[in-house]
Formats: C-alpha cells, sequence, structure tokens
C-alpha cells in the first residue's frame, strides 16, 4: 500500500487526525466505564468494574471523557460553521466535497450492489462514499443524543428547575440505549467500513497518517480523482510519504482500538444472551 508509486496525497490534515484520536480515546474511555452499568448483572461487568479502584473513580473517568467529546464536537462545529460562514466554502454543504447525503449517494448505492453480484462496473466514487456519510451522521446525531441526555443525568438539580421529573427518566432510557447503539454501530460497522472490509484489512492507517498513496485514491476514488485531475488542484494535496515512526504508531494504536472494540462487542452479545 505504501510502495506503489512513492507519491502520496493528502486526505485528512492535523487537525482532523487529532480529533479523531481524542474521539477515539473519549469513546473507548465512555465505553468501558458505561456498559458495566447496562450489563451489570454479568460475571464480565464486575471484572470490568473491579479495574478501577471504585466506582466513583469510574464515574469520574466516565464524565472527563464526557467531556472530552464534548469539547470535539464543539471543536468540529465552530471548524464547518468558519469554512461555511467565514470562508464562504459552500461545498461543504452541497457537491462532490459535501458530507450532506445526495441523490448521487442513492445511486453509488445501487451501483455498489450491482457490482457485489456482478451485474455492473464499481461506482466512481469521489471524496466521502455513501458509507463514510452514513457513518459521518450515525455518529453526529448519536453525539447529539447521548451528550444531550447525558448532561441532564450530570446535572439534575440544575435541569429540574425547569425539566418535569418524567424527562429524567427518559433521559436514562435514551442514554443507555443510544450508547448501546452507538457501541455496537462503531465497533462493527464503522470498523469493517474502516478497516476489516478486504481491501482494507487489518487496518487503513490513513486516519493517523493523514496520506494514501495517489494510485489508492485513483483506483478507489476514480471521481475524486479525475474532478481534481481536470481543475488542475492534485499538485495542491500531492505530499510525501508518511514518515516510518507515524505509520506504526498508527498501526499500534489502531490495532489497539479494535481489538478493544471487538472485544466489548463480544461481551455485548454475551450479556444480551442471558
Amino acid at each position: 500500500m505504501t510502495t506503489e508509486t512513492g507519491r502520496f496525497v493528502r486526505r485528512f490534515d492535523a487537525v482532523d487526525r487529532t480529533l479523531h484520536i481524542f474521539l477515539m480515546i473519549a469513546f473507548l474511555g465512555l465505553a468501558m466505564t458505561g456498559l458495566p452499568l447496562v450489563f451489570h448483572e454479568t460475571a464480565w461487568a464486575r471484572r470490568v468494574v473491579r479495574l478501577f479502584p471504585d466506582f466513583a473513580t469510574a464515574g469520574n473517568i466516565h464524565r472527563a471523557c464526557a467531556t472530552l467529546l464534548i469539547a470535539i464536537f464543539i471543536v468540529h462545529l465552530v471548524r464547518v460553521g468558519r469554512r461555511v460562514v467565514g470562508e464562504k466554502d459552500w461545498g461543504m454543504l452541497w457537491g462532490p466535497r459535501s458530507m450532506v447525503p445526495q441523490p448521487r449517494d442513492i445511486t453509488d448505492f445501487v451501483g455498489h450492489v450491482k457490482w457485489f453480484v456482478g451485474l455492473g462496473p464499481r461506482p466512481a466514487f469521489d471524496r466521502f462514499t455513501y458509507w463514510e456519510k452514513f457513518d459521518y451522521w450515525a455518529v453526529f446525531w448519536g453525539m447529539g443524543v447521548i451528550g444531550a441526555s447525558g448532561l441532564l443525568l450530570w446535572f439534575p438539580a440544575f435541569f429540574s428547575r425547569f425539566m418535569p421529573g418524567w424527562a429524567f427518566n427518559v433521559a436514562l432510557l435514551i442514554h443507555g440505549e443510544e450508547a448501546l447503539l452507538a457501541v455496537g454501530f462503531i465497533f462493527t460497522l464503522h470498523f469493517f467500513n474502516g478497516h476489516l472490509r478486504p481491501e482494507k484489512f487489518p487496518m487503513d492507517p490513513v486516519i493517523f497518517t493523514g496520506v494514501v498513496p495517489e494510485e489508492e485514491m485513483q483506483r478507489e476514488r476514480p471521481g475524486e480523482y479525475a474532478r481534481m485531475q481536470a481543475a488542475g488542484t492534485l499538485d495542491a494535496i500531492r505530499t510525501t510519504a508518511p514518515p516510518r515512526w507515524l505509520r506504526v504508531l498508527g498501526y499500534a494504536i489502531g490495532t489497539t482500538a479494535i481489538v478493544t472494540g471487538l472485544t466489548m462487542v463480544s461481551l455485548i452479545v454475551i450479556g444480551l444472551m442471558r
């Protein structure tokens, strides 16, 4: 993957990669401290809890990770808002560089299914594929719902001044169920889409290195490659190969996260089968 032509193109900048690393840390921390509460009757949940000095420590870690997650969410919104409002980059809202679902995503999905069964060519994907947009909006929605319900549970005295008591029961239910859904989604569909599908197995390091071989971009995102080639903007994103230490670090962090996530999924399945 890193020795095709020696020419690379940049896909994610340093801020994108840093936010994703912190997002990983926050999400794994929340999952490790929250899942044992959902499955408190299982033996594995009791063993996980024993990894922490006491319940207060586990709760503090959970709230610290929640604070980090909220901060990441705010930074992301500010970055998007600055590009749209400040830089007038309307391509963020519509077009080939946008994460907003568009009619093309439907045709790409249908074409992809046909390609799977040998009834047509592989779609010429652009910068973001339909499954990447699905991943993005699933996480975006989940962060908003889990974050809002979590804040109600974190500061009940404050919110009880203007919210009815039943709202906290609803928040407790939503927080647990949505968190369980998020963990299951991230550690199965997202991991498969990003890392475990055949062409990426065992891991795609791009979120850590920020770059991909130019031939990989041409092969996997021919729509984006052709568009940028026609516009003469390819030179602006061409770069050198990532340093070896960064690739090794990316594989180490990514492998740890994947193994931890798949272990949690296995524990969830065990808990649901009781």
